[in-house]
């Protein structure tokens, strides 16, 4: 677990499971000395998220999903940033797309959100969602000014909850990889791909009234990212084939 075998000396782990019946729990109980967990019926992914921030204790907060992982040293860099940076409220890193079998893969996709997030702007983030959320992380004490994740959004509760806090705060920036996020077919981000970027542009037009041309590039981009996502679903078809 990569969560586990990150460096820094404290950390608090919260797992919570929906209730499985695979052996998860089994698993979970192996590592009780280690981490806090609960295994019980949710009401969709971000009530489980919430549940799980609602119980968290440290000044840093982030969450994980099955199956994503952080690079070692990851805490101990974004601690780090925090120590250095202390009014700042998040910060977000670079993130790497892989496979079941941990090979990185869709390398131009990362090297475009890497281009992208060098730098931050709230109008840039309005414009298109270039924050990977495997590697973002935020101060525990924004959750009391700007509340949890909308329990609403099934697609894109991570940009609705990036828009809120960039509303009042600038998001710092290490440009380094923290996370990996893993790709697999039937992923709901993926099998969904144009639902999800048509909340995404739903969210943008709701929060970013003011920013005409931002919400202008957002449904030019809205069109690029569903076409590209199509042509590299093509190739990956025909590939099989």
């Amino acid at each position: 677990m990569s969560v586990l075998s990150q460096s820094h000396a404290d950390i608090e782990y919260i797992v919570m499971d929906g209730g499985s019946t695979d052996g998860t729990v089994e698993i979970l109980g192996k590592y009780s000395d280690k981490i806090i967990w609960r295994s019980e019926k949710d009401e969709g992914q971000s009530h489980a998220i919430n549940k799980g921030l609602r119980m968290a204790t440290g000044d840093i907060v982030a969450y994980l999903n099955s199956d994503d992982t952080y690079e070692p040293g990851a805490l101990t860099r974004v601690a780090t940033f925090f120590e250095n940076n202390p009014d700042a409220r998040w910060v977000y890193g670079k993130c790497r797309i892989i496979d079941e079998q941990d090979h990185e893969i869709r390398k131009a996709i990362t090297l475009y959100k890497n281009l992208l997030s060098k730098s931050y702007s709230y109008r840039k983030l309005l414009s298109e969602n270039f924050i990977c959320q495997p590697a973002t992380f935020w101060k525990r004490e924004l959750l009391s000014e700007i509340g949890y994740l909308n329990e609403d959004e099934r697609f894109c509760m991570d940009y609705e909850f990036w828009l809120r806090i960039g509303q009042k705060h600038p998001a710092g920036v290490i440009d380094e990889y923290l996370a990996s996020f893993r790709y697999y077919p039937d992923n709901k981000s993926w099998s969904g791909i144009e639902k999800q970027f048509q909340d995404e542009l739903r969210l943008a037009r709701r929060y970013g009234k003011e920013h005409r041309l931002a919400l202008l590039l957002h449904r030019i981009n809205y069109y690029k990212i569903v076409w590209s996502y199509r042509v590299l679903n093509a190739r990956k078809r025909s590939n099989r084939n």
